[in-house]
């Protein structure tokens, strides 16, 4: 069978308009019950347990990943293997969110009764609120869609799509009212790149004592252009005898230089540096002098004390190699 590329692209376009209608129908259901639903998060003192089964299981387990990495602990559970001992992993401390389009699956309504003997708050999202699920739910969320984007209506494609995002939406509203940060997010997401964007301090790979290229404001040009080059920074920080930040002379201040005709070999430094220079304060995170550098299209960035001293010298490269960039 053979499909004109142009049919394919059809196809294709139809499938995501019609998922997007589904989640942009959603805001329209944001409302108390959303609220009440992320006030039972909020007062869980276990874990959220999120159960699904078939592809409503699949979506489950990514949410309650997405909450777990976002300080909301939870974690999924198969309905047919908490039929089969799992359901112990249940306490009376925890909250249910149970997802299931149709409000019917047989595999979580066997469960309704022993999650209610134990008093544990249900979440309930469905497809269909005069379900058997929606009706049991302390909470029920309203993820109907009109239709699927599958041509013959029956492969879950916008119902998944759309509880999905009404799951992402429940973790982001519970991030924003912990006050969960970016340190916060990083801990949770250690290893990789991830980790060492968010963790990592510039204290950690910037260029401190006789690696900092320095200079005085007295210094000949000539001179501030060795010391840029033996460091290999394209800068050098001018610096007063107490080690106070006055200014930078970068590749950029030379090429101004040269280009209003200053003799290098006579000049002095603090006639071509810049002066009202960036800086930023130790302990502060890679990722965020990464902000800065490229906010300000800026390579090296000095690092000063609260006294306006000079403690070190960050570089792209710096960031590059230790992978935030």
């Amino acid at each position: 069978m053979h499909l004109h590329p142009d049919k394919l692209k059809t196809l294709a376009e139809r499938v995501l308009m019609i998922e997007a209608d589904a989640v942009a129908r959603l805001a329209a259901r944001v409302d108390e019950r959303f609220v009440q639903a992320c006030r039972l998060m909020l007062e869980c003192e276990g874990r959220i347990v999120v159960l699904g089964i078939g592809k409503s299981g699949h979506i489950g387990g990514k949410i309650a990943a997405t909450l777990a990495s976002t300080g909301t602990p939870a974690f999924f559970v198969h309905p047919a293997e908490a039929n089969h001992g799992d359901l112990g992993m249940i306490t009376a401390r925890d909250v249910v969110l149970a997802l299931s389009n149709s409000g019917e699956s047989d595999e979580i309504l066997t469960l309704l009764p022993l999650i209610k003997r134990q008093g544990v708050p249900l979440i309930a999202l469905t497809g269909n609120p005069e379900s058997t699920l929606a009706k049991a739910g302390d909470v029920h969320i309203d993820v109907s869609v009109s239709q699927e984007a599958c041509p013959l209506g029956l492969a879950p494609t916008s119902s998944t799509t759309a509880t999905l995002a009404m799951g992402d939406a429940l973790a982001v509203a519970l991030l924003e009212a912990r006050g969960f940060t970016a340190e916060d997010f990083a801990r949770s997401h250690p290893g990789g790149r991830l980790g060492r964007r968010l963790l990592l301090l510039l204290d950690d790979v910037m260029h401190t004592g006789e690696q900092m290229p320095r200079s005085a404001p007295e210094d000949y040009v000539r001179d501030a252009l060795l010391e840029m080059s033996r460091k290999g920074l394209g800068t050098t920080v001018v610096v007063d005898a107490e080690d106070r930040v006055l200014g930078v002379f970068t590749d950029g201040d030379l090429r101004r230089a040269l280009d209003r005709q200053v003799d290098v070999h006579s000049a002095r430094v603090a006639e071509v540096m810049t002066r009202t220079c960036k800086t930023i304060a130790p302990g502060t995170l890679a990722a965020e002098a990464l902000r800065v550098m490229q906010q300000y299209k800026i390579n090296a960035l000095p690092v000063v004390d609260s006294a306006g001293r000079l403690a070190g010298v960050l570089n792209m490269h710096d960031l590059l190699r230790a992978g935030v960039l």
